[in-house]
């Protein structure tokens, strides 16, 4: 994956939350490096072209305000969430929704910014959901801890590592 290191690194591997998101990782028997991408690559589209994969394989991080309980969506680059139809399978309570997380919720239950929210590295646990469709990829990409860094993981691995829940998100 040399070809994904940019000239300039922007973050190193050393940033406070990549360190969060290492260590935990680590303690989960995690496995695959941390690759920083160019400041540039800030959509799973961009992510995909700069990894040299799909973007159904990015497994991209959604944080969700259910109610004032944060709820984690691991989803396919390629899909969007269907939050009303997630929020039944997931089993929320009736009438109550899925809403687009705050950027303030997100640093408050991840420790993380948007575009950065890891699979795991968090404060407290979230309640984890993997979106189905991501088991079609032999190799997954997620967020490291910060919007530049990511690493390679299995859909086996990213359950393993999340303790989630497999649900169809579309």
């Amino acid at each position: 994956m040399a070809d994904a290191q940019p000239a300039d690194p922007g973050p190193d591997l050393e940033h406070p939350t990549i360190q969060v998101f290492r260590a935990d990782h680590a303690a989960r028997g995690g496995t695959g490096d941390i690759v920083i991408l160019p400041d540039s690559v800030h959509t799973a589209v961009l992510a995909a072209e700069a990894l040299g994969c799909e973007v159904g394989a990015i497994a991209n991080s959604l944080l969700f305000d259910a109610g004032g309980a944060p709820v984690l969506i691991l989803t396919s680059g390629a899909h969007r969430v269907d939050t009303a139809l997630t929020a039944e399978r997931i089993g929320l309570p009736e009438g109550m929704r899925l809403k687009r997380a705050t950027p303030e919720f997100v640093r408050e239950h991840t420790g993380q910014v948007i575009g950065g929210v890891s699979p795991i590295g968090h404060p407290a646990p979230v309640p984890t959901y993997v979106d189905s469709w991501l088991r079609r990829y032999p190799v997954l990409w997620a967020a490291a801890g910060h919007p530049a860094a990511v690493f390679p993981t299995t859909y086996d691995e990213l359950l393993a590592l999340t303790g989630g829940t497999v649900v169809d998100v579309e």
